[in-house]
């Protein structure tokens, strides 16, 4: 394990210890190329191990495994969070990989020397690499709406990443606002768990597939290649034929196609675990979305109220990026980058950005593509004398340790800060 600070540049950093991060260290490492994860939390995959208790993957374990490591058998069709947070911890053990947990990299810039590489401002100092992967992510910082009166409500307001499970909110009137995978998916806990009413507010109905929902994966490979009208044009049939209409219910059927909103607007379908029936059943009422609070009360934009107990607002995450990188060019107006991939900016050669996707054929699998581009990348242009990364064979960096019940987990706070 070394974690020592030196002056020497990094040949790589990587911004970001989930699976992204991990499946690009390990991709260069493979290639003969040094990288060093950074990750700001005290545990690598952060992002999976603090979700919800219920959380699953919405791709089948056999299409969502990171490059040259299977998810185990074991596991199950639809791998729970916990499993996740222990495959991707077996995965950085396997591939020895170098991480600095509580190391969060405050701002990226260029080399201020005029030479080629990067600077990445953290608290205990700079530090230089010759190349930087971002692997932060869409869901970097949970993004709370501005309702006017939120200030009012007397009763618990939380975003879902402060939501854990249903048994707070056995008896209780429960508003969950949000039409993403998150919102459906605690709005059905809630209801299959005792909670008195839940109340779904959704603002443009989502486009909605069925539990049989690793065929809609293989389809969105098979399909990926097709014009969006065409890839938009399938699943909505098939969409259509194996799913109710639940316009009576207040869930009206979507006015744009699955290809048309993941495409433009990084938007996942949500996935029918339950959903529909619960709709159907009553026991989970969509309503519009909100537009003021007013003490209990729960004004909605169609001008009828509700005065839920709790509201859960999964309302999605910023990214973050502009604290991160500053006024650039980089980003578009949604803070998203403009290049992602294998592909960098004019305006910053040896600057990757990977995570940043949410792709029809499932955001894991399309990491692993990302992370083999992008580590090829990299090791071309040190082969052309490009980015500065020296050929060094793959070190050992924070290996985390095997507990003897087969599993991994992460050192303790105080050794990974040394």
């Amino acid at each position: 394990m070394n974690q020592d600070r030196t002056d020497t540049a990094l040949p790589v950093a990587i911004i970001g210890a989930g699976p992204s991060g991990l499946a690009t260290a390990a991709e260069l490492g493979r290639r003969g190329v040094r990288a060093t994860i950074l990750e700001s939390s005290a545990h690598l995959a952060a992002g999976w191990r603090y979700q919800y208790d219920h959380l699953r993957l919405h791709t089948t374990r056999e299409l969502s495994n990171l490059p040259g490591m299977p998810i185990p058998r074991s596991y199950g069709r639809w791998v729970a969070r916990d499993d996740m947070v222990r495959y991707l911890e077996e995965y950085a053990y396997r591939n020895e990989l170098d991480i600095r947990l509580n190391t969060p990299v405050e701002h990226v810039r260029r080399n201020g020397s005029g030479g080629s590489g990067w600077q990445l401002d953290t608290p205990e100092g700079p530090l230089a690499a010759s190349a930087v992967v971002i692997a932060t992510g869409l869901n970097h910082t949970p993004r709370l709406p501005d309702w006017p009166g939120a200030a009012t409500f007397p009763g618990s307001l939380v975003h879902s990443a402060r939501y854990q499970n249903p048994t707070p909110y056995h008896g209780h009137s429960v508003l969950v606002v949000g039409a993403g995978n998150s919102g459906a998916e605690i709005a059905v806990a809630l209801a299959r768990n005792g909670a008195h009413s839940v109340w779904w507010s959704v603002r443009t109905p989502p486009n909605i597939i069925p539990p049989a929902a690793d065929r809609w994966q293989r389809m969105g490979i098979l399909v990926d290649k097709l014009p969006t009208p065409a890839a938009d044009f399938l699943t909505t049939t098939f969409e259509r034929v194996c799913l109710p209409d639940l316009t009576s219910r207040g869930l009206a059927r979507p006015d744009e196609g699955l290809y048309t909103r993941a495409r433009r607007d990084e938007l996942n379908p949500v996935h029918d675990r339950g959903l529909v029936d619960e709709i159907r059943r009553d026991r989970v009422q969509p309503v519009p979305t909100v537009a003021a609070i007013d003490g209990p009360r729960v004004r909605l934009t169609d001008r009828s109220s509700i005065q839920p107990d709790s509201i859960i607002a999964a309302t999605g995450y910023a990214t973050d990026l502009e604290k991160l990188l500053g006024p650039a060019p980089l980003l578009s107006p949604r803070g998203l980058p403009t290049v992602r991939g294998s592909r960098t900016s004019p305006q910053a050669p040896d600057l990757y950005f990977i995570g940043f996707t949410n792709h029809p054929s499932g955001h894991l699998r399309y990491a692993g593509l990302e992370a083999r581009a992008v580590a090829k990348t990299i090791h071309q242009r040190r082969e052309r004398g490009g980015a500065a990364a020296p050929a060094h064979p793959p070190t050992t960096g924070q290996v985390l340790p095997r507990t003897p019940e087969g599993t991994f987990t992460p050192p303790s706070e105080e050794s990974a800060s040394r």
